[in-house]
């Protein structure tokens, strides 16, 4: 009979299904001093959650680093079983024009909510300067108007892009770039949990496709080990589609050695695979940068990749300017050792 044959495989969005959940979201800390790296400003925000007396806060970093976690983990330390009901968080992908700022924001400021003696309502607003400059201007009054009750957290990339009035009323927390130590100590933590079959040289492309940047390196983790079953360096680069290292390490040291045509090919091949000009030049950067070259020529390949960059980001971004790189690095060479 049917109904005793053997039940039908799970299906990907089953609940027995082991991707039902991306290991972002699976391994996000949920305590402030779980967060790594960026030390000062964790610690910083470890006093708050243990005193309790929070200042309306701006964090500001690159993306990927651990600004919403850490005010998430200091939101539910602070506010325990009343995070739901006294917490209101608004991102980019939520509408925050000058209306919600008015009616959304002002209506749950002015809710009541039974906390602890001490405990503030929080409003975290996550992608923060990418809200209206008139938006943040009506946000002013309402900090001020309620701040007995209320605090609001703000998450920003550049803290410049919010305004001084609002930058006036709150502390700055200043996070950075992870560092490939901070990245690889979680990464192998994430790897012990999910059993995931993997080389050295794997880890150490993640981090180099990652930058610095934590969710980037978990997400190129998953992405590789779901594709392949197996991480390692081949598997990684197919993944995150950046330009493979060897392949610019070997431009660069032609480019020293004077083989300008095969520097030439090269980036050819590497722009025939579809890599944008941007992709090329920034690995390109970052390969010179731990290139074993006299400081001097380091120096000005660096200046040279920069001019590069700029043009690039301009919008000139033919193959033609990328040849025009490598033959001016070839002239700084040539120029060093007539020297």
């Amino acid at each position: 009979m049917a109904s005793s044959s053997s039940p039908p495989p799970p299906t990907p969005f089953s609940s027995t299904s082991p991707y039902e959940m991306p290991w972002v979201e699976k391994y996000r800390p949920t305590k402030v001093s779980d967060v790594v790296g960026n030390e000062d400003a964790v610690s910083r925000l470890q006093v708050i959650a243990r005193d309790g007396n929070m200042p309306n806060l701006i964090l500001s970093g690159p993306p990927g680093t651990g600004k919403t976690t850490s005010i998430l983990a200091l939101a539910h330390e602070l506010l325990g079983p009343n995070f739901k009901e006294a917490v209101l968080e608004l991102n980019a992908s939520d509408d925050r024009g000058i209306d919600v700022v008015r009616n959304k924001i002002k209506m749950f400021a002015q809710k009541k909510v039974t906390l602890p003696p001490g405990r503030h309502k929080m409003i975290i607003l996550d992608e923060a300067d990418s809200m209206t400059s008139g938006a943040q201007q009506a946000l002013r009054r309402t900090m001020e108007i309620y701040s007995n009750s209320t605090r609001f957290a703000l998450a920003c990339n550049t803290s410049a892009k919010i305004i001084e009035p609002i930058q006036s009323r709150c502390a700055l927390v200043r996070f950075s770039r992870l560092s490939d130590q901070e990245i690889l100590g979680r990464l192998m933590v994430v790897v012990d949990a999910e059993k995931v079959p993997y080389v050295p040289e794997g880890l150490e492309a993640i981090i180099f496709t990652a930058d610095g940047d934590m969710r980037q390196a978990l997400n190129n983790l998953q992405a590789t080990f779901t594709g392949f079953r197996f991480v390692n360096q081949e598997n990684v680069f197919k993944v995150c589609d950046q330009p493979h290292p060897l392949h610019v390490k070997n431009m660069v040291h032609n480019v020293l050695e004077g083989r300008f045509d095969d520097a030439c090919s090269g980036m050819k091949k590497l722009f025939d695979l579809g890599y944008s000009p941007t992709d090329i030049i920034t690995t390109l950067f970052r390969i010179i940068k731990n290139y074993d070259m006299v400081e001097y020529l380091k120096l000005e390949f660096m200046k040279e990749t920069g001019f590069a960059h700029m043009r690039i980001c301009d919008g000139v971004g033919s193959f033609l300017q990328l040849c025009g790189l490598l033959a001016k690095l070839a002239q700084v060479r040539e120029t060093a050792r007539a020297a």
